[in-house]
């Protein structure tokens, strides 16, 4: 079994709770973090302590308050840590449903395992350490297997979100053309920006542009 386990959660019960489950399993170190800064640093120094993490178990979303910090969500954490450390094993156990944000995390971040919050996950959790443990990560739940067949996002490219978050803030369509021009992301003229947005109104089945912006938040596209 895993040696040495960081926990990063910002809820003293679900930490608590987690921490319980990973004793349950006879892991002789384990940490917890409340911020996601916190979890990097930790990270980091253990590596240099010659005695790295096997594993990190993070959730997605981290309340604000009054402090500053630089990694403000899971996705932010998995990333930097995996830049420092790639082989690490990652657990993500969340409340997060939307398909698209699943999918993103194993084919973007690497994880190893999803494990979604709720009335029976804390046997799916115990199941997913022992299974990542073991090289066998898997979808556990049901909801969550069928998420990550659905096809109907497949399509969706990167260039796809980029212009979607565009539309969000409000940018017209010349100033999203500027806008990526200056950023360097190709195609960048106003009548492929344009003909891009109506590929996705059809694509998604959108009547006009706020429609498509709603159905993009709905899926957690943007």
């Amino acid at each position: 079994m895993f040696n040495k386990v960081l926990v990063a959660e910002d809820l003293d019960s679900i930490s608590i709770t987690v921490g319980q489950v990973l004793e349950e399993l006879y892991i002789s170190e384990i940490h917890h973090a409340k911020y996601c800064d916190d979890a990097f640093l930790k990270v980091k120094k253990a590596i240099l302590d010659n005695f790295p993490y096997d594993l990190l178990i993070t959730d997605l979303s981290f309340k604000t308050d009054h402090r500053d910090t630089q990694l403000t969500s899971g996705e932010d954490l998995l990333a930097a840590v995996k830049k420092v450390q790639p082989d690490i094993k990652t657990i993500v156990f969340s409340i997060e449903d939307k398909s698209f944000r699943i999918k993103s995390l194993f084919n973007d971040l690497g994880i190893n395992t999803f494990v979604s919050k709720g009335r029976n996950s804390i046997p799916e959790l115990k199941k997913a350490i022992q299974g990542v443990f073991d090289n066998d990560p898997k979808i556990l739940s049901q909801e969550l297997s069928h998420a990550l067949r659905d096809k109907s996002l497949i399509e969706i490219e990167t260039y796809d979100i980029l212009l979607l978050k565009s539309m969000c803030r409000g940018l017209t369509l010349d100033e999203t053309a500027l806008d990526f021009k200056n950023t360097g992301i190709i195609p960048n003229g106003s009548s492929s920006i344009e003909k891009r947005i109506n590929k996705l109104k059809i694509f998604f089945k959108a009547n006009n542009n706020v429609h498509l912006i709603a159905i993009a938040k709905d899926l957690g596209l943007v």
